[in-house]
């Protein structure tokens, strides 16, 4: 199951692999704090498209569609969804994101892009 939980909710302690996909760094959280068993900013969308979005909810739906065409055209991309498919076998995929808005970030976008390519149902 690929899971999404924001880094500063206080259930960090739920198991899985947990794997931060911010470009930038949280702030407030140390290291040890964040828990992770992985950092990939690679995935993350791109500073231009980030900036764009700039978390407005309006802007949701083009963020999605351009998001989405930088994860196809992503070089990183096929290595990424190999090590969420090998992670899978022994636990749930938890991607961690800094964003305050629950139902409008990357997060959201990126899960649903791994549960197609993975053919799994919500």
């Amino acid at each position: 199951m690929i899971k999404i939980q924001r880094i500063y909710s206080s259930n960090s302690t739920q198991p899985g692999y947990r794997i931060l996909i911010d470009r930038l760094w949280p702030r407030g959280i140390s290291k040890t704090k964040a828990n992770l068993d992985d950092w990939d900013k690679s995935i993350a969308p791109s500073n231009e498209l980030r900036k764009w979005f700039n978390h407005d909810p309006q802007k949701f739906s083009k963020f999605s569609k351009a998001y989405r065409k930088e994860l196809a055209e992503n070089l990183e991309t096929p290595e990424f969804i190999a090590k969420i498919t090998s992670k899978m076998v022994n636990s749930d995929i938890i991607l961690l994101y800094s964003a305050k808005d629950k139902e409008h970030n990357q997060a959201i976008v990126l899960r649903n892009y791994l549960r197609e390519k993975l053919s799994i149902k919500s």
